[in-house]
């Protein structure tokens, strides 16, 4: 009987974590406790915990004093909408979330078995770093989990919320992992905090400015969701995980699907009629894909390019699309290095992927090439040429030059590619191009302006326009944009089973 009485005051104990004081604290400040988030994160009775009387090992600086069971992280397993998750949920109630040595080996044994057995996990991550009364030890945890967090990636996929601080070293693992999410106003990321920062340059900058949120989501692009609070965030990982698989040998769910009619008449009249006038993407991918499941990542950040996952006939895909909304739709480096992450994170868990395009080409200006567009430009016609995937090509308007080639052409891979009839497929814009073919018979004309637009028109009806690349057997069908839908729920269907072979080698070598 003493052995079950000692047994219950220890798990009440681990259960309490830092105390009532510190928990009523952590509420204080708008915060969620750990096991507060996995109650919401996980289905209701679900959650197994693992190591909950560890304690730590350190007995210096007066560390024997205080010793909690848990140290400081919650870990175990459990399931989302039936589906088996690992988690590990760090406390800021006890010592502020430090990683010490034992800490790390907790989140290292659950990483460890999702591997094992093929399931993702899911990091909440609070904490002030490493624990500074353990030394090496504590900076060996963390190699040890950003080694994992390696290995994992592309076998599992691997979710980091930040909902506290996440400092210093602490930073690279979240950094690793497929998908972050931040919470406004309580959440913060940074290599060196502002006190270093003013110390150094002398500027003035808040936990808030430097690496908040909002910061990340739109000005790094660290973070791929911005949340208003920690129990949206919640609900948004569930939400994520609905569209992936459990692991890279498996497909994503597949959710009810009714055929209807799939024609979308809205489509018809959505390109204006003025070639230079914008319109928005997201207006065309709502409509091809399955009513209200497209969930866009990186919202805020080189918008340019729109990336996020959708259902087409209750298949989970990736989209890609340019958004002639913003920049005319351009190419630049951060929407280069947005969408070959996106493409690359389909491609390693068998997430088929639409790519749409309208772009004028990549984004002129010494700004971009002294900051490497090249290389960085490189990356998206790398990622989208290794992928092995389904993936099909729309061609809404403007498809010039290297950048026709980089959105998933024909030419680097693509299955299917279909064009709207205003596609322009050509090297450049019509009036660029005429000013170079025909310079000497504009220079010689009495008119200029005259003979421009007549050898302007003139290229347009040679070359921008869908038929002679469908000619070509570039694009495979000219296609009226209301069938958009009806054909992608098709294409997709037929290239369910499609399988690649590639050439043997250990690794590629992506232009980093």
């Amino acid at each position: 009987m003493e052995k079950k009485a000692l047994l219950k005051r220890r798990n009440e104990e681990a259960l309490l974590g830092g105390g009532k004081k510190r928990i009523e604290a952590q509420h204080k400040k708008g915060k969620l406790t750990a096991r507060e988030r996995l109650q919401l994160l996980l289905d209701e009775g679900s959650f197994e915990e693992i190591g909950k009387l560890v304690t730590h090992r350190s007995r210096d600086f007066g560390m024997e004093k205080e010793i909690y069971p848990g140290d400081g992280v919650v870990t175990g397993y459990g399931t989302i909408h039936g589906r088996l998750v690992y988690v590990f949920s760090q406390d800021f109630t006890v010592f502020g979330g430090s990683l010490s040595e034992t800490h790390a080996e907790k989140i290292v044994k659950v990483m460890d078995l999702a591997m094992q057995n093929g399931a993702p996990v899911v990091g909440l991550n609070d904490s002030g770093g490493a624990r500074i009364q353990e030394g090496v030890v504590s900076l060996g945890g963390y190699a040890d989990i950003f080694y994992r967090n390696v290995k994992a990636s592309g076998v599992v996929p691997q979710i980091s919320a930040v909902m506290g601080p996440c400092a210093g070293g602490a930073v690279y693992s979240p950094a690793i992992t497929d998908f972050i999410l931040m919470v406004e106003h309580t959440s913060y990321m940074f290599v060196t905090g502002p006190n270093v920062v003013k110390t150094v340059t002398h500027e003035n900058v808040t936990s808030e400015e430097l690496g908040g949120a909002h910061a990340h989501a739109s000005k790094s692009g660290v973070t791929h969701f911005a949340m208003a609070n920690e129990v949206e965030c919640i609900e948004h990982i569930k939400k994520l995980l609905s569209y992936m698989p459990q692991n890279c040998e498996e497909d994503a769910p597949v959710y009810p699907y009714e055929p209807a009619d799939e024609a979308r008449a809205k489509l018809n009249s959505i390109i204006p009629d003025n070639p230079n006038q914008p319109y928005d993407i997201k207006e065309v991918i709502e409509e091809v894909a399955d009513e209200g499941s497209f969930l866009e990542v990186h919202k805020e950040y080189a918008e340019n390019i729109v990336v996020g996952f959708a259902r087409i006939g209750g298949r989970s895909i990736g989209v890609v699309a340019n958004q002639p909304a913003y920049l005319a739709g351009v190419l630049d480096i951060n929407s280069s290095k947005k969408g070959a992450r996106f493409v690359r994170f389909c491609d390693a868990f068998n997430i088929p992927l639409l790519v749409i395009v309208d772009v004028p080409g990549f984004l002129p200006g010494t700004d971009q090439e002294w900051n490497g567009i090249i290389i960085n430009g490189a990356k998206l016609l790398y990622a989208l040429s290794e992928a092995t995937v389904p993936k099909i090509t729309v061609i809404t308007r403007k498809a010039y030059g290297g950048a026709y080639d980089v959105m998933n052409s024909k030419h680097i891979g693509a299955d299917l590619n279909y064009a709207w009839p205003t596609a322009e497929i050509a090297v450049m814009g019509a009036k660029g191009a005429a000013e170079i073919i025909f310079k000497k018979e504009i220079s010689d004309a009495a008119d200029h302006e005259a003979i421009l637009k007549e050898k302007e028109a003139e290229y347009i009806e040679k070359f921008a326009n869908p038929y002679g690349a469908a000619a070509r057997g570039f694009i495979d069908e000219v296609i009226m944009p209301d069938e958009t839908r009806t054909k992608l729920i098709k294409g997709f269907k037929m290239l369910e089973n499609k399988v690649a072979k590639m050439p043997k080698r250990k690794h590629g070598n992506i232009p980093l």
